[in-house]
C-alpha cells in the first residue's frame, strides 16, 4: 500500500493556475494602475488650470488695486502726476467689456502685464499717448489669467465707448473696427495710422490687442477706436455720460 501511494503522488500533477488566468490578472492590474495615474494627472491638470485662470486673477487684481491706489493718491495729494508713479499713466474704462477700471502702465512685457494691468507699446511700434496731437495709443492686456483685463474684447461693437482717464482729462474714444484674428507678428495694426482698420489719414486712435482664441496665444484679436472728444476732470471726478 505504501508503494502504491508514493506512485500516485508522483504521477498526480500539481494544481497550478492556468497561464491565461494569470495573464488576465496582470492586465487587469496594469489597467487599474494606469487608470489611477490618469485620474491623478487629471486632478493635477485641473488644479493647474484653476491656478492659471482663477488664482492668478486674484493675485493680479490685488496687485493692480494697490498700484491703482498709489496713482490716485498721487493725483489727490497734489504729488507727482500719474506719469511719475510706477509708469502708471491713467485708467482705461470699457463698459462693454465689464472689466472695471484698468490701470495702464508703460510696456507690454509679460512680467508687467501679469500684474493685472494693460500696457502701452514701446516696441516694436512705439505708441502715441492720448495727449499727443496725433498717433495710435496702442495697448495690450491678457485675455485669460493674470487679471484677464481684455477677456471680453469680443463683446466690443462699432460705436461702443472706450474711455481713458488721466489726472486732468477724460479721453472718449469710439470703436469703429475690429480684427478678430491676425498673426501675432502683424505689427502693422499698431501703426500711427492703422491702415488695416480702414484709416488713411493721421488722427488720434486707440488700439486694444490681446491673444485669441481663448486659452491660447496663437493669434491676436484687435479692436480700433478713434478719439471723439475730451472732457476736463472736475473737482468731483464726475465721469462722462458713457460711464454713468
Amino acid at each position: 500500500m505504501a508503494a502504491s501511494t508514493e506512485q500516485d503522488e508522483r504521477t498526480e500533477p500539481k494544481s497550478t493556475p492556468p497561464r491565461a488566468s494569470v495573464a488576465r490578472g496582470r492586465i487587469a492590474g496594469a489597467i487599474s494602475v494606469f487608470g489611477e495615474l490618469l485620474i491623478t494627472a487629471g486632478l493635477i491638470l485641473g488644479l493647474f488650470v484653476a491656478y492659471s485662470l482663477w488664482w492668478t486673477n486674484v493675485l493680479a487684481d490685488h496687485e493692480a488695486g494697490k498700484q491703482g491706489e498709489d496713482v490716485r493718491h498721487g493725483w489727490d495729494s497734489g504729488g507727482p502726476g500719474a506719469r511719475d508713479i510706477k509708469d502708471g499713466i491713467g485708467f482705461l474704462h470699457v463698459p462693454a467689456m465689464k472689466n472695471g477700471e484698468v490701470l495702464v502702465r508703460k510696456g507690454t512685457d509679460t512680467k508687467g502685464l501679469n500684474a493685472g494691468v494693460a500696457g502701452y507699446y514701446t516696441d516694436p511700434v512705439k505708441a502715441a499717448l492720448p495727449w499727443d496731437k496725433q498717433g495710435n495709443f496702442s495697448l495690450a492686456a491678457h485675455r485669460d489669467g493674470h487679471g484677464a483685463k481684455f477677456h471680453n474684447i469680443d463683446k466690443l461693437r462699432n460705436g461702443d465707448s472706450v474711455v481713458f482717464e488721466t489726472k486732468d482729462t477724460w479721453y472718449v474714444y469710439k470703436v469703429y473696427a475690429a480684427l478678430p484674428e491676425t498673426s501675432k507678428y502683424n505689427v502693422k495694426v499698431l501703426d500711427p495710422v492703422p491702415k488695416e482698420s480702414g484709416k488713411a489719414k493721421p488722427g488720434r486712435y486707440i488700439t486694444l490687442t490681446t491673444c485669441t482664441p481663448v486659452f491660447t496665444s496663437k493669434y491676436r484679436y484687435v479692436v480700433w477706436g478713434e478719439l471723439e472728444r475730451t472732457e476736463k476732470v472736475d473737482s468731483k471726478r464726475t465721469p462722462p455720460p458713457e460711464l454713468r
